[in-house]
């Protein structure tokens, strides 16, 4: 698997990076995984806009689905060659009626569908593509995904966004790569059941037992080389920052 970060600030995008989104790619299928504010732009610095094989959305917050309205323009609207086909679309309950009301203004209800097929995610495994894919609840405000991405025998663990999770254990046991949410401040932010700190996104990857943490969706206001002391203090194995443009070999 070829894992390329295409956006990976926190809550609003940076002066350096969109907001989350990823591309996984394997055997020559493409998957997104988000497309939060800005990434719709940085995708194309990877791939066509057509070249998209599947989409999943951890969870409906802005950060995270926002740039589907329009990536939805670039379908449905195509200049050449009329819509493009439906992309599968996998998502929380709800996901196509909060992308109508965030566009505001579909020439009907059900246009969205003609270019994404949308897909409600559960809990659970299921193949798309080449992969592997396995989706479990992890504790945000909102319905929101974590994912364990397996191919080929190698394992992508991303917790999107997340408090301390029992989830995540099952997630990113033994993953080669675990793409971990460090939001919070140690010592300084204590939300329950919201966001991890770099910390806490270390203690995950030890007790998974994960080779490699990548810590990413730190928002501009949190200060990336704290998170990432305090990650090296809690996990012996390697942990950088998540970067825009950084491609990884899973």
């Amino acid at each position: 698997m070829l894992l390329t970060v295409v956006g990976c600030s926190g809550s609003f995008p940076s002066a350096d990076s969109a907001c989350s989104s990823y591309l996984v790619e394997a055997d020559g299928f493409r998957l997104l995984i988000d497309m939060g504010n800005g990434a719709l732009g940085e995708l194309q610095r990877h791939c066509g806009l057509y070249d998209l094989d599947a989409v999943l959305l951890s969870h409906l917050h802005a950060d995270h689905c926002i740039d589907m309205c329009g990536y939805f323009v670039a379908r449905y609207y195509r200049h050449d060659g009329g819509p493009a086909s439906a992309v599968p679309v996998y998502g929380p309950a709800g996901t196509e009626r909060r992308l109508n009301i965030a566009y505001g203004d579909v020439p009907d209800e059900k246009c969205m569908s003609e270019v994404f097929d949308f897909r409600t995610l559960e809990p659970g495994s299921f193949r798309l593509g080449p992969f592997t894919v396995t989706a479990d609840l992890v504790s945000h405000p909102v319905e929101a995904y974590g994912f364990r991405i397996e191919h080929d025998g190698s394992t992508l663990a991303y917790s999107g966004d997340t408090g301390p999770s029992e989830a995540l254990h099952g997630l990113a046991e033994g993953a080669d790569l675990f793409l971990c949410e460090a939001s919070f401040t140690y010592g300084k932010e204590d939300i329950p059941d919201l966001h991890l700190n770099g910390r806490e996104a270390g203690q995950a990857a030890t007790r998974a037992g994960a080779e490699r943490l990548v810590l990413t969706h730190i928002p501009p206001w949190t200060n990336p080389a704290v998170n990432l002391r305090d990650a090296q203090a809690t996990f012996e194995g390697p942990v950088e920052l998540a970067k825009a443009g950084a491609v990884y070999e899973v």
